[in-house]
């Protein structure tokens, strides 16, 4: 049997990886900059992370969500503490595209509306109803095509009330930062203005914070430098540091009623060990301080290298747009110097995603085969 051949690869065979490095097969070593999509929060294989989820594992792996399953409460409080969200509600998935359906259908079921406004250069995920909310038309399926989706521009508050005028939207979704669109940063107005038109018109407010969030922005979610507070928000990525674990978490306006939502394989006991250990060691390495520190630096000195056009983001989700398409030299960062980054649908845009705990030397040795290729 062959593997479904739907993603383009690197000759890249990577064995081993320890914080922020990945070595192959022939024990070339790589830095490590985009963590798989900003997956990898607080750095690979992290020794707190590895023996809480080897220490779990020695003790029990999986059950369904029909038993009581601590680690779960252990895990919403842990994450109401860091996060600031403490009277919310927290419900576990696996993934990033099932926390942002979850929440549409919470959305849906509370509003008794079925319309979802999504904006220019979005990405919520692959499936079903977060496709058809996100701004790629080569990715939906003709059985993914639906009316209930009204796209407007990005950062453009007087659109979105003039779409809910109808009263017929259930939720607005918004990405904290659009990443897959470009590293592109909502004004802090127009987050405020999507939370006031939201309670205005009975809609709900859905933060996606699923590449966003967990610390990466500089604070826990990119959506508190705006100081508002969304109905919803959906995470993943971070979360588990490459185990695949996701949440929404839930304003407790909207009431839980048994048989609305389920998982099989959400909240079980490893993908808790997996978040616990990420929100302990983000806890006491100051992970967060961290990524605000180097994104500032990064940001500063990036804006000064040859043919640089503009930086945009905040904290560690830095997005570099070049004069001219990024491709070649993103191929020449990994061949030349041994350092992944990250494409955009942006063609000109180099994503740059590292993890929390990322030094300034390490970033320093981006910057500085960044400047030799670019000259």
């Amino acid at each position: 049997m062959n593997l479904f051949d739907v993603y383009p690869l690197f000759n890249i065979t990577p064995v081993k990886a320890l914080g922020s490095k990945l070595w192959d097969e022939n024990g070339t070593e790589y830095l490590d900059l985009y963590g798989g999509h900003a997956v990898i929060s607080i750095g690979h294989s992290h020794p707190h992370y590895v023996q809480r989820l080897t220490e779990q594992l020695n003790n029990i792996g999986f059950y369904s969500n029909s038993v009581q399953i601590p680690q779960q409460q252990e895990l919403a409080d842990k994450l109401g503490k860091l996060s600031g969200y403490e009277d919310y509600q927290l419900f576990l998935i696996n993934s990033g595209a099932e926390a942002n359906e979850n929440a549409l259908k919470l959305a849906s079921f509370h509003t008794g509306r079925k319309k979802v406004i999504s904006f220019s250069k979005s990405f919520h995920g692959r499936t079903s109803a977060v496709v058809a909310a996100t701004d790629d038309p080569s990715i939906v399926a003709p059985v993914n095509e639906t009316e209930n989706i009204i796209f407007l521009p990005f950062n453009d508050a007087a659109a979105v009330e003039e779409a809910l005028a109808t009263n017929e939207v259930a939720a607005i979704i918004v990405e904290g930062i659009q990443g897959v669109g470009g590293v592109n940063v909502p004004t802090s107005q127009f987050l405020q203005d999507l939370e006031k038109l939201a309670k205005k018109h009975g809609a709900l407010l859905i933060l996606d914070e699923i590449q966003s969030g967990y610390g990466r922005s500089g604070k826990f979610f990119a959506h508190q430098h705006a100081g508002i507070k969304p109905d919803l928000i959906t995470i993943a990525k971070g979360m588990g540091n490459g185990f695949p674990v996701a949440g929404v978490l839930i304003s407790l306006e909207i009431p839980a009623k048994h048989g609305m939502l389920g998982t099989t394989f959400g909240g079980n006991y490893l993908a808790c060990a997996a978040a616990l250990a990420v929100l302990e060691v983000m806890e006491q390495e100051n992970l967060v301080d961290n990524a605000a520190a180097m994104g500032e630096y990064l940001m500063e000195k990036a804006k000064a290298l040859p043919g640089v056009k503009e930086v945009r983001g905040q904290g560690l989700m830095v997005g570099i747009e070049l004069e001219t398409p990024c491709a070649p030299l993103r191929k020449a960062l990994l061949d030349e110097y041994q350092i992944f980054t990250g494409s955009a649908s942006n063609k000109k845009t180099i994503r740059v995603l590292p993890a929390l705990n990322v030094t300034q030397a390490e970033l320093d040795r981006f910057l500085e085969a960044f400047a030799a290729l670019v000259k």
